[in-house]
């Protein structure tokens, strides 16, 4: 895993890798993070009614003094006065929110997309710190450390004493660009002192972008930072170099970011003087977001992939995609946030992430589903896992009343989400509580770091390992039996349900280790059924 920092700036944004068998459950919690990440920001004025605020005001400090001075036990004023914000924010929308100052940092670098650090993914395994994945051209890999080396002390602290915490790493390991970190390593039975001089650590918006086939690229984007929109660029123009014609445009599990980079990456697609969004409030007048001329992939077949964890920014390209006809969208219902932030800092380094606007797709679609009194928000993916809208087309209700026509003649709705152009259901091939469970307690990612041990070093090139690689009836056996060491007991319906899909995984949890996400991605797709289903569109 990585860690990460942003610098503060006022933003508009739009906010979201699918394991579809994972439990209801984690998919929510899943669901809740990236929605809460992606907010949407920008400039506004302010306005209500000078007295009520004047006069509510002195109430407030009065009941608060009536508390100080009366009440039972001693009382937590700051966590009052938290509490009370908190509660007033939360009867306006789902998505404004106020930010304690010990958060705003934590908050704000998730959309940074770079931090100061020294660049390694780590993984805690047998209670031993591990590198799994050293950044190309980070302080890590310039002070000499490998994948697979074991972590034994950072500055001077032993962390080898099986209480070590991510948490805690992440607390040694981060700090100020240009700044001294002196870490211990275990490496095939030496001890190896370094010294790392951190770094701006960039974290990139793209898990991967590769060939499918020689005329079918793949791009999967997993957040709109602030670098998101020249990332895709350069990936975009990577796989054209290759000879791509075609793209699969991955936006699943996407739950967005910054608006700008999400307008940005439409604008590759389109004509000059498209309507890409716009937004529009009481106080916030409407807006158009058009695109140049500057696109390079206007002449590319497009496929967007989309599912219940799509939002917000993911919702205004896919939205701009559909709209202008310019491709097909495939998957499941977006998520359906559509309501624009304008944060503010305030003096005791505090925030307030407040809803000012809606943006609206180009045929004038309000993507925003809905809330307030009566509606069970945060449970809107499970009642759509309940109601079978994941599996089966005829699930999926309309809103007749918000029909809507693109200038091609197709049909698209309003009403909470994008809708797809072709609905695929949720994979289940393959799926079961036992897989769920070897994902949930990182099993693969554990038998990986163990098989590399003995066999990183013949594994050189990713086209021969891909080709030639199988996961053996002795080395699968043995998988389920490391697994129960983990205490994931066997379950023998699940393992032969599961039992392809398993193989894939460990296949491609190897490649991950060595060939990073890219590697990850193709062995992985071959056994992704919304990707198989867009080359199969292609076709």
């Amino acid at each position: 895993m990585t860690d990460g920092e942003q610098n503060n700036q006022e933003v508009k944004e739009a906010s979201g890798g699918n394991y579809v068998f994972l439990i209801p459950i984690l998919m929510g919690v899943t669901l809740a993070i990236g929605v809460w990440l992606g907010t949407m920001f920008i400039p506004t004025g302010g306005s209500g009614t000078e007295q009520i605020i004047a006069e509510n005001s002195n109430k407030f400090n009065s009941i608060l003094e009536i508390i100080e001075e009366n009440y039972v036990d001693s009382v937590d004023n700051e966590m009052l006065i938290e509490s009370s914000i908190q509660g007033m924010i939360q009867k306006l929308d789902p998505h404004s929110s106020y930010i304690p100052a010990r958060d705003l940092e934590r908050v704000n670098e998730q959309l940074a997309g770079k931090f100061g650090g020294v660049g390694i993914r780590f993984l805690i395994h047998n209670d031993t710190l591990v590198a799994t994945h050293i950044m190309p051209g980070s302080p890590s890999l310039r002070a000499g450390m490998f994948p697979g080396d074991r972590l034994i002390k950072v500055d001077g602290e032993d962390i080898a004493q099986g209480d070590v915490t991510n948490e805690k790493v992440m607390e040694l390991l981060k700090g100020v660009e240009g700044s001294e970190v002196k870490v211990t390593v275990y490496r095939k039975g030496l001890i190896k002192d370094l010294t790392i001089v951190r770094g701006s650590i960039g974290v990139s918006s793209i898990d991967a972008a590769i060939m499918l086939t020689a005329e079918v690229g793949f791009i999967k984007l997993n957040s709109f930072t602030s670098f998101a929109g020249e990332e895709f660029r350069e990936a975009a123009q990577f796989l054209k170099d290759q000879g791509m014609k075609k793209l699969v445009f991955d936006l699943r599990n996407n739950g967005g970011g910054y608006m700008q980079d999400a307008t940005d990456i439409a604008d590759e697609f389109l004509e000059a003087g498209k309507l890409i969004v716009y937004t529009e409030g009481r106080m916030d007048p409407r807006h158009d977001y058009k695109s140049s001329s500057r696109g390079i992939l206007e002449e590319t077949e497009l496929v967007v992939l989309i599912n219940s964890l799509s939002a917000s920014a993911s919702e205004i390209v896919a939205g701009a995609i559909q709209d202008n006809d310019r491709g097909y969208i495939m998957g499941r219902r977006s998520f359906g946030k559509g309501l624009v932030q304008d944060q503010k800092e305030l003096t005791d380094g505090s925030a307030l992430r407040l809803t000012i606007s809606r943006y609206y797709t180009p045929t004038g679609r309000s993507i925003q589903k809905p809330y307030g009194e009566g509606v069970d928000y945060e449970n809107d993916y499970f009642d759509r896992y309940e109601s079978g809208e994941l599996m089966n087309e005829d699930s999926v209700k309309f809103d007749e009343s918000l029909k809507f026509m693109t200038e091609g003649g197709r049909v698209v709705y309003g009403g909470g989400g994008i809708y797809p152009d072709t609905f695929i259901p949720n994979d289940t091939a393959g799926a079961s509580y036992y897989l769920t469970e070897l994902h949930y307690m990182g099993v693969f990612n554990h038998w990986t770091i163990d098989y590399l041990d003995k066999n990183r070093t013949r594994l050189k090139e990713f086209d021969v390992f891909n080709r030639d690689f199988k996961v053996t009836t002795t080395m699968f056996e043995a998988f389920i039996v490391y697994a129960e060491t983990l205490g994931v007991l066997p379950k023998p319906i699940d393992i032969v349900t599961s039992r392809d899909a398993i193989k894939n995984r460990m296949k491609a949890e190897i490649a991950r280790h060595v060939w990073e996400d890219n590697g990850f991605y193709k062995v992985y797709v071959e056994d992704d059924l919304d990707v198989q289903s867009a080359l199969s569109h292609f076709n």
